[in-house]
């Protein structure tokens, strides 16, 4: 039941509760408890929006980091990633298999801003080996958002 709620909300977090139980064929009651247990428990952490800002100005520069670092005695790659994940520049930070251990997505206002976090806070980490930074120059889709709008697909015609 929680499962099939969650489908739903996660590609609509506006949906309400009355509109979920027709979808559902659920008591609006039972729906309701369930996302405020689920709240509670932190299986939804949060209601998010995707944005395209570029369509209001907003200019912001983002960067994809790719970080080697020596993971440390009984905690591993925890400590190190929790110690760069706290700063507010950092977007998103995640495990790796691969070369290197740790991806962390940046913004800042300026390419200089990100190159100064990299500079200033990222480097400087005890355990952090070293550090290879991709600038984002478009972004095409995010969280499962196509961001130009442009949902037709436009494919040549194939014959098997």
């Amino acid at each position: 039941m929680l499962s099939d709620i969650l489908k739903i909300l996660e590609n609509d977090s506006r949906i309400t509760p009355d509109r979920l139980a027709c979808m559902t064929g659920l008591a609006e009651e039972d729906i309701s408890r369930e996302i405020k247990q689920a709240e509670a428990d932190k299986t939804i952490l949060k209601y998010k929006t995707v944005i395209n800002w570029e369509k209001l100005g907003h200019e912001q520069v983002f960067a994809l980091i790719e970080v080697k670092v020596s993971p440390q005695r009984d905690v591993g790659f925890d400590a190190i990633a929790e110690r760069i994940y706290r700063y507010p520049e950092v977007r998103s930070c995640y495990l790796l298999s691969g070369t290197y251990d740790l991806l962390v997505m940046v913004g800042g206002k300026t390419m200089q801003m990100v190159a100064n976090f990299v500079a200033q806070k990222l480097a400087p980490i005890e355990g952090v080996q070293g550090a290879v930074t991709h600038f984002l120059l478009k972004r095409f889709k995010e969280d499962d958002e196509i961001i130009d709008g442009n949902d037709d697909i436009k494919r040549e015609p194939v014959v098997l």
